[in-house]
């Protein structure tokens, strides 16, 4: 982790976060057409923070050979992912070239792939065939489940069923879609709040939460998943220019996080924690 210019100054509310590489505590940062020299600025000032970088849906077929090795070479040099989106690899299975597409992803140097089926449909065989071929050429396996057409109505069951299998079949993560807007999809309403109901009978039933990554590029979905799981939760589809931002949330140095903090302290004795609480507090070092 990079030594910080106030580190002797300023204690963060919420405590220094884990270091890389993580199994908690994920940021997947969406790249939508990143240049070069606008990857290496933003990993020179946001590199710790990132875990995944995702070329956004189809954007990988945009970039010369060369340019695509060296923004590739370039992340690793920063212990950060970079991947293609998931789209890519629906419209290869779709079009009968998966195994090729797996192949110049690995001669590209590519070490994470994402399996998904936002767009077109893939039978159980057919993911898991998809898994397992990812798995065979030693990739790092992400998988996404919901559908990016808002409306196809996915049942929570399926959503489960779906997540759990994925886990089963060998996939590091699982991603809940939340597209890059973050409204009208998977768990998200039209304004992009959090459907409650929807978020509190997936979380009662799924036995491996720490093993999703919530697809949320909106602050207040953010501050939502933060309070409610703690800081070390996973989160997705964030945007290039909101990375520190986010870091701030889970670190408390933003009035949403800073404030909890800030309330606990001064009523200590008597402060009773909300049940979606719990979390962040245990995480806090303030007894």
């Amino acid at each position: 982790m990079t030594k910080g210019a106030w580190d002797d100054i300023i204690t963060l509310p919420l405590g220094y976060r884990r270091q890389k590489p993580r199994n908690a505590g994920v940021t997947m940062v969406i790249d939508k057409g990143l240049g070069y020299q606008e990857t290496k600025d933003l990993l020179d000032t946001s590199g710790d923070y990132i875990d995944f970088l995702k070329l956004g849906f189809g954007t990988s077929a945009f970039y010369s050979k060369e340019l695509l090795l060296e923004k590739i070479k370039l992340a690793k040099k920063y212990d950060v992912e970079m991947y293609p989106g998931g789209t890519f690899l629906e419209v290869a299975y779709w079009q009968g070239r998966i195994k090729s597409f797996l192949d110049r992803a690995k001669e590209l140097g590519f070490e994470t792939i994402e399996v998904s089926d936002g767009t077109i449909t893939l039978k159980p065989n057919e993911r898991k065939e998809i898994i397992d071929l990812a798995l065979e050429r030693g990739f790092k396996v992400l998988t996404e489940v919901g559908k990016k057409d808002a409306k196809a109505k996915i049942s929570i069951t399926n959503l489960l069923e779906q997540a759990q299998q994925d886990l089963e079949w060998g996939a590091w993560k699982v991603i809940m879609e939340g597209r890059e807007s973050g409204k009208g999809i998977g768990l998200y309403d039209k304004e992009g709040n959090v459907m409650e109901d929807k978020l509190e009978e997936f979380i009662s039933k799924f036995s491996s939460i720490e093993n999703i990554i919530w697809e949320a590029p909106l602050k207040n979905q953010q501050v939502d998943f933060i309070t409610r799981f703690g800081v070390e939760v996973n989160l997705g589809n964030i945007a290039s220019n909101e990375i520190l931002a986010l870091e701030a949330l889970r670190t408390g140095l933003r009035g949403d996080t800073l404030g909890l903090v800030v309330e606990y302290k001064a009523n200590k004795e008597g402060f009773e924690v909300p049940p979606v609480l719990k979390k962040l507090v245990a995480a806090w070092s303030l007894k």
